[in-house]
């Protein structure tokens, strides 16, 4: 019998990485918060299932959610065939870890990650495959020092694997976590990564696994740091007001958002991003001067970090 191609993708190897990666966050982000992370193992009617594991009302994170995914199907939500005509009709499947961390202290950024396999399979046809992913940061009040760790930290996980990575990785982060609405970015970006293939499936995935290896050590040390920073209502007030602006991202233009209830998806999954509080205003502007300003003026907006 003859052996598999080593390009071939490894569908069990990824699955096993994925849940072993949960796992390792959310024992480190309990150690960080000192409360249990909650589990909810769900199916899928259509088809798969997952694992949601999630903190509410901790001592650091207001709101959190780690969740497992496995799904697959006959049919491709239109969120997916989009761009890729090619995978119509096609058997899917799509396997991912994602993460969103809103902590209390508005001094402690919002963080997202996500790591994410997807494979579309025909008789008779090679399979069609691809990683993609990234990590991204939302600060309320900037910090320089935290955003310039969080970009090095990025930057080391992709360096092994091509010089020119983490500056088209970064560029794609700053142009996707985009309100264009609002002409503004969601954040002070990251990586962000999709349909990547080209250097085959081992050293994709090895890739992917640099990355999602690296988060802890990226966002950690920020935790650490401004965890028990003082802060009264006036910066709660504005986080709740700058939390809106992630929930019109994620509602808006978040394609992982869109493909998980185009596909029938968990909502209370799909959904576990939103932050639990949230204030919106009209045509509210801070004060010039201000540290709510400075976010504006010196943070979201696009430029080198390292």
């Amino acid at each position: 019998m003859p052996s598999p191609s080593p390009t071939a993708p490894d569908t069990g190897a990824v699955k096993a990485y994925l849940l072993d990666l949960q796992d390792r966050i959310v024992s480190a982000l309990e150690a960080l918060d000192g409360q249990p992370f909650g589990r909810d193992a769900w199916q899928r009617p259509e088809g798969g299932g997952g694992i949601s594991r999630i903190i509410e009302e901790g001592n650091v994170f207001e709101r959190g959610g780690v969740g497992f995914s496995h799904v697959m199907g006959e049919n491709l939500p239109p969120s997916a065939a989009a761009n890729r005509p090619e995978i119509a009709g096609r058997r899917w499947q799509a396997m991912g870890v994602s993460l969103v961390l809103h902590p209390r202290n508005p001094y402690v950024p919002t963080v997202h990650m996500n790591v994410r396999f997807f494979s579309a399979t025909a008789e008779g046809k090679e399979d069609i495959w691809w990683f993609g992913g990234g990590m991204d940061l939302t600060p309320y009040y900037g910090n320089a020092d935290d955003v310039r760790h969080f970009h090095q930290s990025c930057h080391m996980a992709l360096a092994p694997f091509g010089t020119d990575l983490h500056a088209r990785f970064k560029t794609w982060c700053d142009d996707y976590f985009y309100l264009k609405h609002r002409k503004e970015p969601r954040g002070v970006g990251g990586i962000f990564f999709d349909d990547f293939h080209a250097p085959g499936f081992v050293d994709s995935f090895a890739m992917l696994q640099s990355v999602g290896d690296s988060f802890i050590g990226a966002y950690a040390p920020i935790v650490q740091q401004r965890q028990d920073q003082p802060f009264g209502e006036r910066e709660r007030d504005f986080q709740a007001y700058r939390r809106g602006r992630y929930v019109e991202f994620n509602l808006v233009f978040d394609r992982g958002t869109l493909f998980g209830l185009q596909s029938g998806g968990r909502t209370e999954s799909i959904l576990m991003s939103l932050p639990p509080v949230v204030k919106w205003r009209y045509n509210w502007n801070p004060e010039p001067g201000s540290s709510e300003a400075a976010l504006y003026t010196d943070f979201l907006v696009h430029k080198e970090w390292l």
